[in-house]
C-alpha cells in the first residue's frame, strides 16, 4: 500500500516539477516566472519529500521531513516576493499585456515607503497632524 502512495506522490510531485520549468520557459515576464516556479516546485518538492518520508518508516527522518517541508512552505513564497519587489523597484518591465500595476505611483523611491490604498483616509475628528482616537477639542 505504501509503495503506491509513495509513487504517487512521486509522479505528482515530478507533474509539479515539471509545470515550474514549463512556467519558468512560457510566461512572458520575470514576475509571472516567480509566480509559476515558485507555487509549482514548492509543491512538487513537497510531494518528494514526502514520498521520501514514506519510504524511510523511521520517525527521525519523517519528523526531519516534515520540518524541511514546512520550511520550504514558509520560506519559498516570502524569497518570491521579495525578489519580485525588489525587481519592480529596481525597473523590470512589466509584460506589455499587463492589465493593472496596483503600485504604480504609490512608491516613494527616496524614502523606500510604500502607500497604501487607505493610507490617506481620516476619521470624523482627525486631521494631518492629530493622532488616531484624538479629537480635535482635546
Amino acid at each position: 500500500m505504501s509503495e503506491w502512495i509513495m509513487t504517487a506522490l512521486m509522479i505528482t510531485g515530478g507533474a509539479f516539477l515539471l509545470l515550474a520549468a514549463i512556467g519558468i520557459i512560457r510566461m512572458p515576464d520575470l514576475y509571472s516566472r516567480i509566480q509559476a516556479a515558485t507555487k509549482a516546485a514548492t509543491l512538487g518538492v513537497g510531494c518528494i519529500i514526502l514520498a521520501l518520508a514514506i519510504h524511510f518508516v523511521d520517525l527521525g527522518i519523517t519528523v526531519r521531513a516534515l520540518l524541511v517541508i514546512a520550511f520550504l512552505f514558509l520560506t519559498q513564497p516570502v524569497a518570491a516576493h521579495m525578489i519580485g519587489r525588489a525587481a519592480y523597484f529596481v525597473g523590470v518591465p512589466l509584460w506589455e499585456n499587463t492589465i493593472m500595476d496596483e503600485l504604480r505611483g504609490r512608491y516613494d523611491a527616496s524614502t523606500h515607503a510604500l502607500e497604501s490604498p487607505g493610507s490617506r483616509i481620516f476619521f470624523e475628528g482627525q486631521d494631518d497632524n492629530n493622532d488616531l482616537g484624538k479629537s480635535k477639542d482635546s
